[in-house]
């Protein structure tokens, strides 16, 4: 048992080890080409090498360290990760403005290459509001009202295809509703607003479900902790992108004061 013990808490300290000295390099290359653009481009904005760092530092709490590891038996430490990872990640990543950063650092050969992919038409529908939503809110869902949360607590690969599934949903959806980088296909702000509505609705529909109803496995007072922390959490984010938005929205109306630049002007910054 003993022995057991430590291996298990070895095999988790090297798991750690790994994934934190990722996320350094994941960090220390985004600073790399933000210096590299700065030097052929204009300067790059010292506010989104924050918002990367940030990103990550909510991702690393996420799956590394005492809340990761709660998180295993306690729902409201698994919530916790679920809007650091979920919610707050993607919207300081997006936020970054990674996929500029990346066509302005790349050879203009390749940076066209990954521009076309980026508009193709696969990406172009999962970066859809109505697309993306329904992968965010139906993969919670799925998750909350199932056995998956319970079996994802014992099979590490599971647990790993939840939580990357969680981000990249995450992400998928706070791009497709406030505009850093230049999107794949640009929807009009009307319909991204109907589609944030009803998203957040679904949202707080689903934590008092979970409120109501547990997840398998889950005692009724971790419930109410975890869906309560998950609704006024998640309303507390969604503010912040609701701000975004409208400012942003704000900012289309004035002539020539977009956030996001003009097909040509941002052609020209790659």
């Amino acid at each position: 048992m003993t022995n057991d013990h430590h291996f298990a808490h070895g095999t988790s300290a090297n798991s750690d080890f790994i994934l934190l000295l990722l996320f350094s390099v994941i960090c220390l290359l985004y600073l790399y080409a933000a210096v590299i653009s700065s030097r052929t481009y204009r300067q790059w904005p010292f506010s989104r090498n924050i918002y990367w760092l940030l990103g990550l530092l909510c991702i690393a709490f996420s799956v590394v360290g005492p809340i990761a590891n709660l998180s295993h038996i306690n729902f409201t430490a698994h919530m916790t990760g679920h809007l650091l990872l979920g919610m707050m990640a993607p919207l300081f990543i997006a936020l970054a403005a990674p996929v500029t950063l990346i066509l302005r650092t790349l050879p203009l050969q390749t940076a066209r290459k990954v521009s076309r992919i980026l508009k193709s038409m696969p990406i172009r529908i999962f970066c859809d509001p109505s697309v993306a939503s329904t992968l965010n809110i139906g993969g919670l869902c799925i998750l909350y009202t199932t056995n998956l949360y319970s079996n994802m607590c014992h099979f590490s690969f599971l647990h790993f295809i939840v939580h990357l599934h969680l981000f990249a949903a995450g992400y998928l959806f706070t791009t497709s509703m406030i505009y850093i980088d230049k999107p794949p296909h640009r929807a009009s702000h009307v319909y991204r607003g109907i589609v944030f509505v009803l998203t957040m609705a679904a949202h707080g529909i689903l934590s008092k479900t979970i409120y109501v109803d547990p997840p398998h496995g889950i005692s009724a007072i971790q419930a109410e902790n975890g869906a309560k922390l998950m609704y006024y959490g998640g309303d507390a984010i969604d503010i912040f992108i609701i701000i975004i938005f409208f400012y942003q929205w704000f900012k289309a109306r004035q002539p020539h004061n977009s956030l996001v630049p003009e097909p040509k002007k941002y052609i020209h910054e790659l």
